[in-house]
């Protein structure tokens, strides 16, 4: 900015971003992380009563969990602490802690269940994938590599583009406070930094120039490749390393690695689980699914409980609701049940890997053996009509398939053949098809042939026959050696065996032997078999040993099954619905009959009316049958071995390890009853562990689980039945403890699980009867449209928990949005503000199907935007008082320290940038998550604004008067405010208007005084030195006006008729500036010309301050068409004036210089017109003249004449910047020259001119053409008429004096036209490279404020052009070229350079004389040319005169 003083000194909708999951059609969204709808059953109600003030257990347990996963042990409590603790206090601690480790091992119990068996949950495999998070150490490593680039200590290439954004961006968002928060609350991936580098860098390319052959795409490609290496991490995991569990967020994991989780996840030591993995017997699937069939089973009888006892119920909100909600229990249990009996029963020997579950079908079917006729299933209508479709196995639905393979391996013992006869063997097993070896010599019987036989015979027999090729011819059949005949069992050893051959009685082979290998695969549905003793009342009612099959027919259907040899069907079977099984002592035995021959460990099997009595030989053979029959029969209690005092030879491995947990505690835990516990609570606490857990891991997760997880807690909810609202209320609390801790969370899974609690809640309307038609019939199952789960009732605790979780939410989001740029910094997480702003209008809804006003949800954003308003603007302060602090360190003083003005406005224009840029940055992340409340937006700028207003005029009201510091606060603001359509015009626009108005008109007004006193001052001491375009004055007041018009006009006024009128005054001023200016420089130029010339004309050279005179009205004629005119458009009529007094000044500037010029040839020819005939003075110098040559000849006044007229012409062409106004002056001075010497011959037509004159005429006429010629004066221009007659008369004198004065041949040489134009031509050059020049200076020169110090122009190469006519004005006559030759004074008697130049201006005489000789043989013969001879004589004869009065006559003359 100029000073005045200076002039005396010199920045959706929900379903768009949610992953798709709708429920069967419905329109609730899909629940979050654990609730994926995919088919699985409906979350149904725990049967215990919930605890209303269930306590978070475990509520830190995130800390300790975390140090698992970096392979720490849990953290120990403080030595410290502990010391401070008194010893009933640290009891008690022990005993709570104690009692956390019991609950989190019964805890890890069930977990291990619902992983070893899903029935209902499979792993989601279409979560979105997350991200690695930015630690803190992370992104100091980050900024530290970003850092290393800048400084240039990496080896990436790059340019000064991309060094440029790549240090915008570590300005702007690595070196964030807001970025660090959100580092610090696990919610910045590294995916996300790459993205904001991403749209810094589009927003950059897109303002670079398009460039041929390079798209901006490729640009693009290239700085993201190249950011990749720069922060590309150092520690690469090695090829085939294995993932540790914690990296495992996004994929589907396997019971080993799901084990490992949720080991972590409890702070489960190993060897525990190893305990708990073999005792609970996880490996065996027949256990597991015998477990679930009891489980369910004690929940039938629980719901029955609470049937007959309401009381057990929880409260619910409706009291009809009671009755729905044995309804739910029932339908759950079915579901349960039907999910059991859907998967196969082969899946107990799938090899484990990655968990593969098939899609449970919904729905309420059931099968035909579905149902059990057990008793204790038999109570409630619901088991009626189960037992309505029980129907009885048939023997056909016992049928086994087994896959056996036979190897016959060699053959020993082998005599009765010789060693190269050849043989072989054959397979069969029952009636199969025969399968044959390889043939082999009698000398090498190996064979390692397999042959696979299918059968259904649960006793086959296995036949390997020996043969031998018959060698005779008409043989037909070999011979058969011997055969092996093998009664194979599923229970037989697999490894080969020699088997002893039967072979004839004659044969020599009798010790013959097969070494055979027979492998009996058993069945998926085969789950024990044996030989055992039975005896019954119904079937087996023999006590005699058979070989018997547990066969199961389904999930619950089991049969015992006695089979004979080579039979596919049994011979007798027992269904086992309804039985249990038990040890009896051998004395309890003698009840069934007094003489039991065979057996010695016994067992029965029981049911109302019947039992079978069963033993073996082998006591854990005995174990094996119980426990199979144990898991067959689903009863609840668990046989007992009876107490022995023998010992045992061998030990049952299940024992050993139910010993070793028994030993280690372990056991009450897996023999606890899962209907004892309550679930709910359980699962409250996984829940809550699992997520600290998981905001834990290296990932950003924003709260989502992992698939495995997500797995886990469903397969937990289905199968404990915890209540799918319950389950989300939990969620929620836990999200909004984490939330509230800042911790990050997607407000979209908060959403989720708002979205199913509300619609559970409040759903539809629930019939008046809820048992109603809809359950009239007890199978008929709850349409899942009232409740996205299915469920329809509704308990006080939901109902409380859902209010107090739903106020808890409000006031966080209203938190959250009044903090946005904090909470969502940058726009991070993606879409997580437009998700907050859907989730407010959500929460603020009374019910699901009343939608809220939206003046309601306006008021709720409003008011929280006017907050962030005031929060943003004063953290913002903060920041920018601290960066000032920085800035300005000040010392410590004691008392109030007192900060000058100017220090405080330079604080508010840091302040108004920080504004701007927090603006720039609402608009860039923000605008798109309030486009539909862009008003309420626009009112928070706004709000915004007003309180900047407020530390704005309390800073400008403390400034002095007369100042304009304060314009750049302007510009930052106004250039902002204009830019937003939003903002412009606004309030803060107008009150910004208000207050710099007055300002810039003050400023104004002293601009326009101080300008106009540097032009009197200036113009008073200005020495007209060239400056620049003009002179020192000119300079400084023409750069003073645009500055103040660059000045005013870079302010971008807002009011268009303030603007209007600014600039209209501007005009004006510079106008009158330019008209004073000019004014006093046509004065000072009148004055410099009424100056005198010198005693001798010719030598009067024009001075410089006449040309800078000149230069400045010419260069007011150039700036005038800028500063008076508008965009090169008239609009006031400024610069029409100002250029009409400017072309009159400088045609008078032009006619005054030409006839300064002019008066010189005017005096020449004065004093030629002393020569003139009939004059006094005439006669006498002539007779003077041709006596003793005292004047000498006029070629030397020409000569000086021609000097002066050179001198003059450079002076003007060099010193006078415009060359179309030179070129004016040299065609009027030419024109007036010709006039003046036309005029001057006329007046003497009838008189001869005298030798000088014509001479010297002669010289200036042919010289003056050539130097105009010279000059760029047009052809038709020279040859006007006047030149032409003034040639022709001179030409018509110069032949009367050749004939009559001698001296003509004497003189000079010809004329140097060529070194005169070189010369010429070389001044020109240097005119066009100092002009050049010095616009390069006037652009470089700067116009913004404050005024830059601005240089003095070199005039040296002028001035040294100056010297030249300097040193000739100080001589009396000009000084010959630097080429001529002269010689010493002493030598010049008879010749002197004046003689020289006569000789050229008479170099066409010899050419003359020749012609005339050559006329004069055509015409007159030999005597004409002797005539012409004596002439030459004559002439020859006074050039010798010259050597005697010469010099003395020339001086002489000169004097004249």
């Amino acid at each position: 900015m100029l000073e005045p003083s200076s002039s005396e000194e010199e920045d959706d909708d929900i379903g768009s971003s949610f992953n798709s999951g709708f429920n069967g059609g419905s329109s609730h969204l899909e629940p979050p992380g654990g609730v994926h709808q995919n088919g699985g059953p409906p979350r149904v109600p725990s049967p215990m009563s919930v605890d209303g003030s269930m306590a978070k257990i475990g509520g830190g347990r995130g800390q300790e969990n975390r140090g698992r996963v970096d392979g720490r042990g849990s953290p120990s409590p403080s030595l410290v602490s502990e010391k401070t603790l008194t010893e009933a206090e640290l009891q008690e601690k022990q005993q709570k802690e104690e009692e956390e480790r019991k609950t989190r091992i019964q805890l890890y119990v069930f977990v291990l269940r619902a992983i070893a068996y899903p029935f209902n949950a499979k792993q989601p495999n279409d979560m979105t994938k997350r991200h690695q998070k930015v630690t803190k150490e992370g992104l100091e490593k980050l900024r530290a590599k970003v850092d290393s680039f800048l400084k240039g200590e990496t080896q990436i290439p790059c340019d000064e583009a991309f060094q440029n954004a790549v240090h915008s961006y570590n300005d702007i968002f690595l070196k964030s406070e807001r970025v660090t928060g959100l580092v610090n609350g696990g919610g910045l991936s590294q995916h996300d930094c790459r993205d904001v580098f991403k749209h810094q860098i589009e927003k950059r390319i897109r303002t670079i120039p398009e460039i041929d052959g390079l798209s901006k795409d490729t640009v693009m490609t290239s700085w993201l490749a190249k950011y990749d290496a720069i922060t590309k991490d150092d520690e690469q995991r090695r090829p085939g390393q294995r993932l540790p569990t914690a990296m495992l967020g996004n994929e589907v994991m396997t019971k080993e690695q799901l084990y490992d989780l949720f080991q972590q996840i409890l702070n489960i030591k190993k060897f525990e689980h190893q305990l708990l993995y073999n005792a609970m017997q996880l490996d065996s699937m027949d256990e597991q699914a015998a477990a679930i069939r009891r489980e369910l089973d004690a929940r039938r009888e629980k719901v029955a409980m609470m049937e007959k006892d309401r009381r057990l119920m929880p409260k619910f909100v409706l009291k009809d609701m009671e009755g729905l909600y044995i309804e739910e229990m029932n339908a759950a249990i079915n579901l349960l049940k039907g999910n059991l009996e859907s998967l196969p029963v082969q899946q107990g020997a799938a090899k484990e890997g990655k968990i593969k579950f098939g899609k449970i079908k919904p729905g309420k079917r059931r099968s035909s053996m579905l149902s059990r006729s057990q008793s204790s299933l038999s109570r409630g209508a619901p088991d009626e009509a189960d037992d309505s479709h029980v129907a009885q196995l048939s023997k056909s639905d016992v049928v086994l398939t087994f896959q056996i393979e036979v190897v016959v391996l060699e053959v020993r013992n082998l005599k009765s053949v010789p060693p190269n006869r050849i043989i072989y063997c054959t397979m069969e097993v029952g009636n199969s098809d025969k399968l044959a070896t390889d043939q082999v010599e009698a000398s090498k019987p190996y064979w390692d042939t397999q042959g696979d036989f299918s059968t259904t015979h649960c006793l086959p027999v296995v036949k390997v026959k020996l043969y031998s090729e018959n060698p005779g011819m008409l043989s037909l059949d070999d011979k058969e050696l011997g055969k092996v005949v093998i009664n194979p069992t599923p229970l037989s050893s697999k490894a080969p065996e020699w088997y002893k051959a039967t072979v004839s009685k004659g044969s020599q082979d009798q010790e013959l032997k097969i070494k055979v290998a027979v492998r009996m695969d058993k069945p998926m549905n085969m789950k024990h078999c044996g030989y055992l003793y039975a005896m019954g009342k119904t079937v087996w009612k023999k006590w005699k040993k058979r070989y018997f099959v547990l066969v199961q027919v389904s999930q619950y259907t089991f049969a015992i099954c006695s089979y004979k040899e080579k039979k596919s069907d049994p011979s007798e079977m027992l269904q086992l619905d309804g039985y249990t099984v038990d040890y009896i002592e051998p004395a309890g035995a003698m009840f069934y009959h007094m003489n039991l021959e065979g057996g010695k460990f016994f067992f029965n099997t029981v049911r109302e009316g019947d039992s079978v009595l069963f033993a073996t030989e082998d006591e854990q053979d005995s174990h094996n049958w119980v426990m199979a029959f144990y898991r067959a029969t689903g009863q609840a209690h668990k046989p007992a071995p009876p107490v022995t005092t023998a010992k045992t030879t061998s030990l049952n491995k299940n024992q050993g390890d139910a010993d070793r947990a028994r030993k280690h505690g372990m056991e009450e835990y897996i023999a606890a009853d899962p209907i004892d516990f309550d679930h709910h609570k359980l699962f409250s606490k996984l829940q809550c562990l699992s997520l600290d857990w998981r905001l834990g891991d290296p990932f950003a997760s924003l709260g989502w689980f992992t698939p495995g997880q997500v797995y886990v807690l469903d397969e937990f909810c289905a199968r404990y039945g915890v209540r799918g609202c319950y389950r989300h209320l939990c969620y929620l609390s836990d999200l909004l403890d984490k939330c509230e801790k800042h911790t990050v969370i997607d407000p979209t899974l908060i959403h989720f699980s708002y979205a199913y609690c509300a619609s559970h809640v409040h759903g539809n309307s629930v019939p008046a009867n809820p048992l109603g038609e809809q359950f009239a019939t007890p199978d008929k199952c709850i349409e899942e449209s009232t409740r996205p789960d299915g469920v329809g009732t509704v308990t006080q605790e939901e109902k409380e928990k859902f209010q107090e979780i739903k106020e808890r939410l409000r006031v966080q989001l209203e938190y959250q949005l009044t903090n946005f740029r904090f909470c969502f910094p940058f726009g991070r997480p993606e879409g997580a503000l437009k998700s907050t702003l859907s989730l407010l209008e959500r929460v603020l809804m009374k019910d699901i199907s009343t939608p809220v006003p939206q003046n309601e949800v306006r008021s709720v954003i409003k008011k929280s935007l006017e907050n962030a308003a005031l929060v943003n603007y004063e953290r913002l302060s903060e920041e920018a008082r601290i960066e000032a602090d920085l800035a300005n360190p000040q010392e410590d003083m004691v008392g109030e320290v007192i900060i000058p003005p100017a220090r405080k406005l330079e604080d508010l224009i840091r302040l108004a940038d920080l504004c701007v840029d927090l603006l720039r940055q609402n608009e860039e992340f923000y605008a798109e998550a309030f486009a539909w409340f862009s008003d309420l937006l626009v009112e928070h700028s706004e709000i915004f604004w007003s309180l900047f207003a407020v530390d704005m005029d309390s800073v400008l009201s403390e400034q002095p008067p007369d100042t304009w510091d304060s314009f750049p606060l302007f510009q930052i603001l106004n250039d902002y405010l204009r830019a937003d359509d939003n903002l412009k015009n606004g309030k803060f626009h107008q009150h910004l208007r208000e207050i710099f108005a007055p300002q810039v008109v003050r400023y104004v007004d002293l601009m326009e005084s101080s300008i106009a006193q540097s032009i009197h001052k200036g113009f008073e001491k200005e020495k007209w030195e060239i400056k620049g375009n003009g002179c020192a004055t000119s300079e400084d007041l023409f750069w003073k006006l645009d500055a103040l018009q660059s000045f005013i006009r870079d302010l971008h006024w807002p009011d268009p008729e303030f603007g209007n009128h600014l600039n209209q005054r501007l005009k004006m001023m510079a106008c009158d500036m330019i008209e004073s200016c000019i004014q006093r420089t046509y004065n000072c130029f009148e004055m410099q010309l009424k100056k005198g010339i010198l005693l001798n004309p010719t030598d009067y050279v024009l001075p410089s301050e006449i040309c800078a005179m000149v230069n400045v009205v010419l260069d007011a004629k150039n700036q005038s068409l800028k500063l008076c005119a508008v965009d090169g458009v008239d609009v006031h009529k400024y610069h029409t004036k100002i250029d009409d007094m400017i072309e009159k000044t400088s045609a008078n500037m032009r006619i005054q210089l030409v006839g300064k010029l002019v008066s010189v040839l005017d005096k020449t020819l004065s004093k030629l017109g002393a020569y003139d005939e009939g004059s006094m003075m005439g006669s006498f110098l002539s007779f003077a003249n041709k006596k003793i040559n005292v004047t000498g000849t006029g070629t030397d006044l020409g000569k000086s004449y021609v000097s002066f007229v050179r001198i003059n012409m450079d002076t003007v062409t060099k010193r006078i910047a415009d060359d179309l106004w030179v070129l004016n002056v040299m065609e009027k001075w030419y024109i007036d020259q010709v006039e003046l010497l036309s005029k001057w011959l006329t007046e003497r037509l009838d008189k001869s001119l005298h030798p000088y004159q014509c001479t010297c005429l002669a010289h200036i006429v042919k010289k003056i053409y050539t130097e105009y010629e010279l000059q760029g004066l047009e052809e038709d221009r020279l040859q006007c008429g006047q030149y032409q007659a003034i040639e022709q008369r001179m030409a018509t004198e110069e032949a009367t004096c050749a004939l009559t004065n001698a001296e003509a041949t004497e003189n000079g040489e010809d004329s140097d036209d060529e070194k005169r134009k070189k010369s010429v031509q070389k001044s020109k050059m240097k005119k066009e490279e100092s002009r050049e020049d010095g616009a390069k200076v006037q652009r470089q020169s700067s116009k913004a404020p404050p005024p830059p110090v601005r240089e003095e122009s070199s005039d040296t190469e002028v001035d040294s052009e100056d010297e030249k006519p300097k040193k000739q004005k100080a001589k009396a006559k000009p000084k010959p070229k630097e080429k001529e030759k002269q010689p010493p004074p002493s030598s010049q008697t008879g010749k002197d350079e004046s003689d020289f130049d006569s000789i050229e201006d008479g170099g066409k005489i010899p050419m003359a004389a020749a012609g005339a000789v050559k006329d004069a043989l055509a015409t007159g013969g030999v005597d004409k040319v002797a005539d012409i001879g004596k002439e030459s004589v004559a002439q020859a004869g006074k050039m010798l005169t010259k050597g005697i009065g010469g010099f003395a006559g020339k001086a002489f003359g000169s004097f004249f």
